[in-house]
């Protein structure tokens, strides 16, 4: 359970025209449910609300994997500046997560985080389905490093 940051600025725009807006608008609670149910991932008693630019984010999650994309899911979204976790999962743990800077590849950021460039494809299938490619990263994305 907690509180994280996203780059309010950057990420997938939800909302008819954002990519027009000079500021982007948080988008609605159900097109975050959506967006959640969209991608595969479990959404079954979620509760999302949003408060500004801040998401917030309760129920019961299917394992730590799951409560961690239902995270990112919503945060990686243009007009989202944080996510507010207090989502249940049978094995809670504190997740890693790492924002993408320019110049960084899967592969930096393996070797920053899991100690081998190699391990690229490991953080990848972390972030499926949210990576449909990965050499498709971002600035300003957030992304889930597993376990070591």
């Amino acid at each position: 359970m907690g509180l994280w940051d996203f780059v309010k600025s950057a990420g997938k725009a939800l909302g008819i025209g954002e990519a027009e807006a000079k500021e982007p608008t948080p988008p609605t609670p159900d097109a975050l449910k959506k967006e959640i149910e969209d991608l595969g991932l479990k959404a079954d008693g979620l509760n999302v609300t949003v408060e500004g630019d801040t998401v917030k984010v309760s129920g019961r999650a299917a394992t730590q994997e799951e409560r961690e994309k239902i995270i990112l899911a919503t945060g990686n979204v243009a007009g989202v500046a944080k996510v507010e976790d207090s989502i249940e999962a049978p094995d809670a743990a504190e997740p890693v997560f790492h924002t993408v800077v320019k110049g960084d590849t899967l592969w930096k950021i393996s070797e920053k985080t899991l100690g081998s460039g190699a391990r690229y494809k490991e953080i990848f299938e972390a972030n499926k389905p949210m990576l449909k490619d990965p050499d498709k990263i971002y600035p300003g994305q957030v992304l889930r490093i597993p376990a070591k």
